[in-house]
């Protein structure tokens, strides 16, 4: 599960195009980088694999979107992004709610009340985040109360606490510091076992390091996508040798 397939995506914002013709296959279970200069389309394109670029005023797709063999455009928006989650570039831990509350607004969200589900929910998210051992004996604190690089695992935990396909992760970590960013790294890399990953980044090291497969856009289009380690050492467009060396962006 968590297999998608993009189809002719175009994207505008109002009267700006964002995106021309993306056709794509991204498997399941495999982490997937998305690279390229500022401005290339890199977020315009995971906001519409789980339908918040539609939340914008203005903007409209058009082409489809396949996740396991159906359009997501046939799916409740809030239906898809339980299982299509979203991590953002800030760590967007919710102020009023203790880091417990946190993990467990969606499922609340989805009408989960039972305690106890929602409290093993709640451990088994914050363990596969790698935080439970941080935050165990602290639940009840704010979720703001955190280090930056643990609110944004608190985010991972709360996306993977309604049981997602997909983890879609614009930027995860550039706000971040070295260390908070392996740990992030880490976590992303042990988690491709049970989901499909999305992330955008700037740092091509990144990309190198822990993705599967990587895609490089640039002015709207996707031009090249392929085994990571085919994309940094031959590429098969110039122009994607010449943003991996350094000749611009």
């Amino acid at each position: 599960m968590g297999n998608l397939s993009v189809r002719n995506l175009e994207a505008w914002y109002g009267a700006q195009k964002a995106l021309f013709g993306i056709t794509a296959e991204i498997p399941e279970k495999q982490i997937t980088a998305i690279i390229g200069p500022s401005g290339c389309g890199k977020s315009t394109f995971i906001r519409c694999l789980n339908r918040m670029h539609d939340t914008l005023p203005g903007a409209k797709v058009s082409g489809d979107i396949l996740l396991d063999g159906k359009s997501i455009y046939d799916q409740h928006p809030v239906y898809l992004r339980k299982t299509v989650g979203m991590v953002f570039q800030k760590p967007n831990p919710f102020p009023s709610m203790s880091i417990y509350e946190n993990v467990v607004a969606g499922l609340r969200l989805n009408g989960e009340r039972h305690k106890e589900k929602l409290r093993a929910a709640a451990e088994k998210s914050l363990r596969m985040a790698a935080l439970w051992d941080e935050v165990h004996d602290r639940l009840n604190y704010s979720g703001v109360s955190l280090s930056g690089g643990q609110q944004q695992r608190l985010c991972i935990a709360r996306a993977l606490a309604v049981e997602p396909s997909v983890l879609l992760m614009d930027e995860p970590a550039s706000a971040l510091d070295p260390i908070a960013t392996q740990r992030i790294e880490e976590l992303v890399s042990a988690l491709k076992k049970d989901y499909t990953i999305v992330i955008v980044t700037h740092n091509m090291q990144q990309a190198a390091r822990i993705a599967d497969l990587t895609a490089f856009f640039l002015n709207g289009e996707l031009v090249e996508l392929g085994p990571t380690s085919e994309i940094f050492t031959k590429p098969k467009d110039k122009r994607t040798e010449d943003y991996i060396t350094g000749r611009f962006g």
